[in-house]
Parts: C-alpha cells; sequence; structure tokens
C-alpha cells in the first residue's frame, strides 16, 4: 500500500511536455480519496509546479518518498528503487531490445511494473491511451508538411497556413485554422495539376479517427478503395473537394492461396498473407499509417516499391504520416521516430538515406513519436479522466500479497507486466528477450 503517489517529470525528450495527471485530477484524488501526492518539480512540463500546489499536491525535487510512481514514457535505470511499483509505457512487450535493459533492472529490484497499453477491457480495447491525440497532432502536421511539399514542387496552397501542431495554444485554435483553410479550399479549390487530392487511412481504431477527425475540417468525400482505382481516371475533376480513403486488413493483405480473406485467420495466421497495398499507393497523396504492426504482419510500404516508383519520375503520393512510428516496420523506411524539434525527413530511394527537411529528391515522411506531446494539455486531460478511477485501487494494493490474491481492478491486473520482480504469467514470453 502506498503512503505517497509520486508524479515524475519526463526527460527521454526534450519536447516531452505530457503529465499522466493533471491538477485538477489531482485535486480530485487529494480531496476525494484523502491520497498524499508529490509532483517532481519540472520548468517544462505544460502544468506548472504552481498549479499541482494550488490543486494540493507536495513538489520535491525528487520522488524517493513514494512507493507509487506514473509516469508518461520510458524511465532511466538509474531511476528505479527496491519492491517500488511503477506506471508508465514501458515499450516492452514487443521484446524491443532498446527498453529490455530498463526490464531487466526493473527484476533485479523486484519492482512492480503497471503498462497502459495493457489496461484493456474484456474485449480487448485499451482503456487508458494517448491514440486519438496522436492521430490528431499527426493529421496537423501532415497537412502542415503537405504545404511545405507543394511548395518545394512550386505550387502555393492554402496548406501553408497550417502550423505544426505544437505551435497552436489548443487543439480548438488549430482547428480553427484548419477549418479556415478547409473553406478556403471549398471556394477556391487547388491546382489542377495536383489533383484529385487523396488522403488515405490505414487502420479504424483511435488512432485513426483522430487524424480522420481533423482531416473532416477540410471539404472532404470518403470513397471507397475501389473507387480510389478507378477515380484519376476520371476527368474534370473540381479541385475544390479532397477524397478520403479509410484501408482495412482485407485492403492490405491477401491469403497466399488465394482464398477468401477472413479476418480472424489473418490474425492467428499471418504468415499466410501477403501485402496487397502496393496497387492503391500509385493513386494517393497523403497515406495516413495509423494501424497496429508488428514484424509477423505484411509491410505497407517498403524500399523496393518506392525505389521502382520513382525510377519512372515523381509519384503522386507527397507525404506519408506514419503516425505509427515503428522502426524498420510497416513503413519500412522509417528507421525510427523523429523528435518534434526536427520532425520531417526526406528518404532518397537511391542513396537509401533520409536528409532532415523538407527539400530533397524522394519520398517525405512526418515521424514523430511523441505526436500527444505537440498537444499537451488537451491529450493529458483525456488521458488523466480515463487514468484517474485507476489510482486508489492501485494506491490501496497490498503488492506483498501473492498475484492471485492482488485486490486489483481486473484490467489492472492483467496489465501488471512484473510482479514483485517477476515477469507474471502473461508476460513469460518475454524472458527469451530479457536474456
Amino acid at each position: 500500500m502506498s503512503r505517497f503517489i509520486g508524479i515524475r517529470h519526463e526527460d527521454k525528450y526534450v519536447m516531452e511536455r505530457r503529465a499522466p495527471l493533471t491538477p485538477k485530477h489531482v485535486e480530485r484524488l487529494i480531496k476525494n480519496k484523502m491520497l498524499d501526492i508529490i509532483v517532481q518539480t519540472s520548468a517544462k512540463r505544460v502544468f506548472t509546479d504552481q498549479e499541482y500546489l494550488k490543486a494540493g499536491a507536495r513538489i520535491a525535487d525528487n520522488l524517493k518518498d513514494c512507493s507509487l510512481i506514473l509516469g508518461v514514457k520510458e524511465m532511466p535505470e538509474s531511476f528505479f528503487e527496491q519492491d517500488k511499483t511503477y506506471v508508465f509505457f514501458s515499450h516492452v512487450i514487443k521484446g524491443q531490445s532498446y527498453n529490455m535493459p530498463m526490464l531487466r533492472k526493473m527484476m533485479e529490484l523486484g519492482c512492480n511494473l503497471i503498462d497502459y497499453e495493457k489496461i484493456v477491457d474484456e474485449q480487448g480495447r485499451r482503456l487508458i491511451f494517448f491514440g486519438r491525440y496522436a492521430g490528431l497532432a499527426g493529421m496537423i502536421n501532415s497537412l502542415w508538411s503537405l504545404g511545405r511539399r507543394f511548395k518545394e514542387y512550386g505550387y502555393e496552397t492554402p496548406f501553408l497556413k497550417i502550423a505544426q501542431a505544437h505551435h497552436y495554444a489548443s487543439l480548438a485554435e488549430a482547428r480553427k485554422v484548419i477549418s479556415e483553410v478547409g473553406q478556403e479550399i471549398a471556394e477556391n479549390g487547388l491546382p489542377a495539376e495536383l489533383g484529385p487530392v487523396t488522403i488515405g487511412f490505414t487502420g479504424y481504431g483511435n488512432v485513426s479517427q483522430g487524424a480522420q477527425e481533423i482531416c473532416g475540417l477540410l471539404p472532404v468525400k470518403e470513397i471507397s478503395p475501389d473507387k480510389l482505382l478507378a477515380l484519376s481516371q476520371r476527368s474534370m475533376l473540381p479541385g475544390n473537394l479532397l477524397y478520403k480513403i479509410v484501408f482495412k486488413e482485407e485492403d492490405l493483405s491477401a491469403h497466399n492461396d488465394g482464398r477468401a480473406f477472413d479476418l480472424h485467420d489473418y490474425y492467428a495466421n499471418p504468415a499466410d498473407y501477403h501485402s496487397i497495398f502496393e496497387q492503391y499507393i500509385p493513386h494517393l497523396t497523403v497515406l495516413m499509417n495509423c494501424m497496429y504492426w508488428d514484424a509477423r504482419y505484411p509491410r505497407i510500404v517498403t524500399k523496393s516499391y518506392l525505389k521502382r516508383a520513382f525510377e519512372t519520375g515523381r509519384p503522386k503520393l507527397t507525404v506519408i504520416g506514419d503516425v505509427t512510428c515503428d522502426p524498420d516496420g510497416s513503413i519500412e523506411i522509417t528507421h525510427h521516430g523523429t523528435e518534434i524539434e526536427d520532425p520531417v525527413f526526406v528518404y532518397d530511394p537511391v542513396t537509401d538515406k533520409p536528409v532532415m527537411g523538407f527539400r530533397g529528391h524522394g519520398m517525405l515522411v512526418m515521424a514523430v513519436d511523441i505526436l500527444p506531446s505537440e498537444l499537451p494539455r488537451d491529450s493529458s486531460n483525456g488521458f488523466a479522466d480515463a487514468l484517474v478511477n485507476f489510482i486508489k485501487p492501485i494506491a490501496d494494493c497490498d503488492f506483498n500479497e501473492a498475484f492471485e490474491d492482488l485486490d486489483l481492478p481486473r484490467a489492472i491486473k492483467k496489465a501488471l507486466i512484473l510482479h514483485r520482480g517477476k515477469l507474471t504469467a502473461d508476460y513469460e514470453y518475454l524472458t527469451e528477450y530479457v536474456k
């Protein structure tokens, strides 16, 4: 049982300004749940120390007095202490090699680890997430990138009025600007040489829905993947209308034996499927990659495809908004996530190298891997709304009990990766990665 709950300052990225609990949520926990909360001081967090003090929290340089510590991103190995409980996005569930030293250290110290990513309902749907805000910021950034890339091609468009997401004081301010851009496009259109402007979305979950929400501020018409293939064959399409396409699993992959696509079988046996997405890429202006991916599944955009595409001239595809941001993943040219202060690169398929910025020969990719931190106040509020009701049960839990006796909500118990330094049953597969 926790005497004090700590909120750690974020230090993995310079521009990481989010918090797992906001001052209003802290005030609610202190007043209504009688919890003691210590907030580690931070000069860059979007919520100031003074706001947390006003909410009733204590401000401290360190969290030595806390037995339960909440964060957002990964924590350095030197931060962990014996027998304490940590709640954060650990990014270990795929066996990510870069985080195995951190997991080993937590095991050595007998720590408890709860991962937000694995807090799910009975249908496996995530209950606590930043995904919608990743989609919102990712779409804002991708439209900003589109305007600047079009300018590199010699076209001035209304998209140039859009700024990178973190320059807006709030989501509402960003939405207002993009709505105005949409109105201008509706009234005056876009250069005919760029049309039809098409925006594709892979996936239909929280991330994709957030991205589509921003896209919906523009004059868009949704069409099916099949209609996309016929779209460019039509002449005299209006330049004041954009086209949106949402791609589902059956649009991305097909069975190797030619049998009908079966979603359950696809997730159970992904090696039996191959990508069919390349048929759509030549018809897209922007690709928003918003879906889950791991190495078992076919890639969406490969290096070999891009090399072939650029051999015949500049392709229609202008911007890839890789919100998923898996290194060497579904978008093979995303070798690692970019930072907010240096968010885009152009991948040259000839040299097989990226160059940061908007200039150069090749494909422009926006791959910021902490996109919700570009909307830090809005995203923290949304995240804390989902997290706050789980805090007291976690704080009240006696983690010295045997796993089967832990008094935790089922969703939290399922997200407990480490219990007293040991991998719990659902995560024993990580043993091989830790070694």
